[in-house]
């Protein structure tokens, strides 16, 4: 979905960018849909703010 590595992930999970929630039976990390947009939306805001452009992102 992000088209990151599980060890990029790994590490924005330790510093505290992406944060996971453990599976009680396989301690696989998991992540909430909603907490993937807001990292989206934060990603896309900064680099618009760098190149000038603001673009409203809706989720239905």
């Amino acid at each position: 979905m992000l088209g990151v590595s599980p060890l990029t992930l790994r590490n924005w999970d330790k510093k505290g960018t992406l944060v996971a929630y453990r599976n009680p039976l396989n301690n696989y990390r998991v992540y909430r849909a909603d907490q993937i947009e807001l990292f989206l939306r934060r990603v896309e805001n900064s680099k618009n703010r760098r190149n000038g452009r603001k673009i409203d992102i809706s989720v239905a």
